[in-house]
């Protein structure tokens, strides 16, 4: 699988560190920065090129940290096409992929840590979405407000 990761200051460190421990693996990992640790730099910079190869098929799922993960997950939710979930728990890394088809995980490099955060990573890639009727009614209707007339 080609996993696309990001970070701004608030989670260099972990993904850094996270980025370590993929490479160790059969994922192909397309780092998209920030590659130095920058205390002015802006999630957005970043959050939006991996969810724009997310969308586009560029890489097969993403990663973004930043300081708490709700910043990255708001960004990357407002790319047509990301389904982005803010996690810090096993349960919701599976489950996010299983029914929501989640593409994004997004942590807090100041909320979790580096042994959390490499468990949810793994739960994360290898979890498949399930396919399921209901699942992808719901998903419908969820791409629905994608393309509606002013995005209700």
């Amino acid at each position: 699988m080609r996993i696309g990761i990001v970070t701004d200051h608030g989670g260099f460190a972990l993904k850094e560190e996270i980025v370590k421990r993929l490479e160790g693996t059969s994922h192909e990992v397309v780092d998209l920065g920030a590659h130095t640790l920058n205390q002015g730099d802006d999630y957005p910079d970043f959050v939006i090129p991996l969810a724009r190869a997310v969308a586009e098929g560029k890489v097969d799922r993403g990663i973004a940290v930043c300081g708490s993960g709700v910043g990255a997950s708001v960004c990357a939710n407002k790319i047509a096409g990301v389904r982005a979930g803010l996690i810090h728990d096993h349960f919701s890394a599976r489950q996010g992929v299983e029914d929501d088809h989640m593409n994004i995980i997004c942590m807090g490099g100041r909320t979790v840590g580096p042994e959390v955060a490499w468990d949810l990573v793994q739960t994360f890639l290898a979890a498949e979405f399930s396919q399921a009727e209901r699942h992808l009614r719901r998903l419908g209707k969820v791409a629905a407000l994608e393309s509606a007339p002013g995005k209700q």
